[in-house]
């Protein structure tokens, strides 16, 4: 493999001082020699030891005035040979003690040997540059590395490993099938030939298109699973959506006052709940307000209202009928349209009795379902933790059909669904050009788009280029021998 770069690199791979070793990673063409000239082994210099290899040496500081050099770590190292290797070059990873000492006093030594240091995710851009990885692929080591959950990283190592890649290519690979057959329509346009039946042509163009709208529909699956699934707290000021947030959390992250309007912006956190992630968010109070900075809170709560996957509308039940009635209504009214699960919480249960409660609840469905509303009703209280376990139950039972939905291909990237989006419009196209009867060229062009769109998720060439359709023209199609 042919070495993209003239420069070696180093970078520690892990946070100096968290843990009991620390990992500097080196790459390059000289990283062997770098590492020789900073690392001395027990016996023969690491240039010559065999890939796949880990060795033990010593690190030393070398003296200024006389006397003996200053013994710095133990360290092991180990040998990668291009193009074994992550980036496809030779690389080597010296594991030290966690010290930020020793590690910034090694990475100086080394980038003193002839080593620069990486930017930002170098070490992953030089091995989707030398062919070890697609960027798809190469956008999942990150995926990988920030997953909290075992959905989220199943997900994850799934794109590493190339899956949700094989099915693009098998994507771009009907599609280059397409674009030849009408390549070669163009080629030999003077002779009136019609290589590819149209119903036929429409019918591949339609069993794509409902493949890449497939993966496009993943991605709200994908995203909760890789970022949590939205949950908008909502409900009247006061009504104890603060509380509920930090009884939830175990932690006192919102702030909670007896004065109306105090939660003023939106507040995020992250729970997981049996191995699924949800991400609450709590909002600014429903209720008429003059206050201009409590009114553009009110209104940041409509939109996360829009947008969540779960609302949890939350009541205070401590009020008298006619109060919770009309909040709950108020309530209703600004969720109803909204497509999320809906729970609605009658908090502070730990001031009524079992029969008032129970009265609220019926109150509720009532309302409920004449208004045609799907919602489940559910008692509790923030303060005493009462009904919280339940209430957590009732959430991952909403939302558990995702952990059964990530064993597929799922798109978690929204470089990814904007590109799969802007494939499928090409696609349409395409279909509506073929039946229209569009000339070729035209017809070519939608569908090169398509295929651009699909090339620009796996990092590939941004334009179809004559040598692929030349290339998938004498893999397929015998023109006279």
């Amino acid at each position: 493999m042919k070495n993209l770069y003239s420069d070696t690199i180093v970078a520690p791979a892990t946070i100096p001082g968290t843990g009991a070793i620390s990992i500097i990673r080196v790459s390059g063409p000289d990283a062997f020699r770098a590492a020789d000239a900073v690392v001395s082994l027990k016996s023969g210099s690491i240039s010559e030891k065999d890939g796949y290899t880990i060795h033990y040496g010593e690190v030393v500081i070398p003296s200024e005035a006389e006397g003996s050099p200053e013994l710095l770590d133990e360290v092991l190292v180990s040998v990668f040979r291009a193009p074994h290797s992550y980036t496809g070059e030779d690389s080597v990873e010296i594991s030290t003690h966690a010290s930020a000492y020793i590690v910034s006093e090694l990475i100086r030594l080394l980038t003193e040997a002839g080593c620069r240091m990486a930017e930002p995710g170098e070490f992953t851009k030089r091995a989707f540059l030398n062919g070890k990885m697609d960027l798809a692929q190469a956008e999942a080591v990150a995926d990988v590395i920030s997953s909290t959950t075992q959905a989220s990283h199943r997900v994850a190592m799934n794109q590493l490993r190339g899956g949700f890649s094989k099915e693009l290519e098998g994507l771009r690979t009907q599609l280059l099938e397409m674009a030849s057959l009408l390549e070669l329509e163009l080629d030999f346009s003077e002779e009136d030939v019609e290589f590819a039946d149209r119903e036929k042509l429409i019918g591949l163009v339609k069993n794509t298109l409902s493949h890449v709208e497939k993966l496009a529909a993943s991605f709200r699956q994908g995203n909760m699973l890789k970022n949590g699934i939205p949950v908008a707290i909502v409900g009247a000021v006061n009504a104890g959506k603060s509380s509920l947030l930090n009884a939830l959390l175990g932690d006192e992250r919102a702030i909670v006052s007896s004065v109306e309007g105090t939660t003023r912006d939106t507040i995020e956190e992250i729970l997981q709940i049996d191995g699924l992630s949800f991400r609450f968010i709590d909002t600014a109070g429903i209720r008429e307000s003059e206050d201009t900075v409590e009114k553009i809170g009110i209104e940041r709560t409509y939109r996360k209202i829009s947008s969540a996957e779960v609302v949890l509308g939350v009541l205070d039940s401590s009020k008298n009928r006619a109060n919770f009635e009309a909040d709950l209504r108020l309530l209703l009214d600004k969720i109803s349209g909204s497509p999320a699960s809906i729970f609605l919480l009658l908090n502070k249960a730990d001031k009524l009795s079992q029969h008032d409660i129970n009265n609220f609840v019926i109150l509720a469905n009532n309302i409920v379902t004449s208004l045609n509303i799907k919602a489940d009703i559910l008692s509790l209280s923030a303060k005493t933790g009462l009904g919280l376990e339940g209430l957590k139950s009732a959430l991952f039972a909403s939302q558990k059909d995702l952990l059964t939905a990530e064993s597929g291909t799922l798109v978690t990237n929204l470089r990814h669904y904007e590109a799969l989006t802007q494939s499928a419009s090409s696609m349409k196209r395409t279909a509506t050009a073929l039946r229209s009867g569009i000339p070729t060229d035209l017809v070519a062009e939608d569908l090169r788009a398509a295929i651009a769109s699909v090339n620009l998720i796996l990092g590939k060439d941004l334009g179809l280029s004559p040598e692929q359709v030349l290339h998938n023209i004498f893999a397929h199609h015998c023109i006279g021998k």
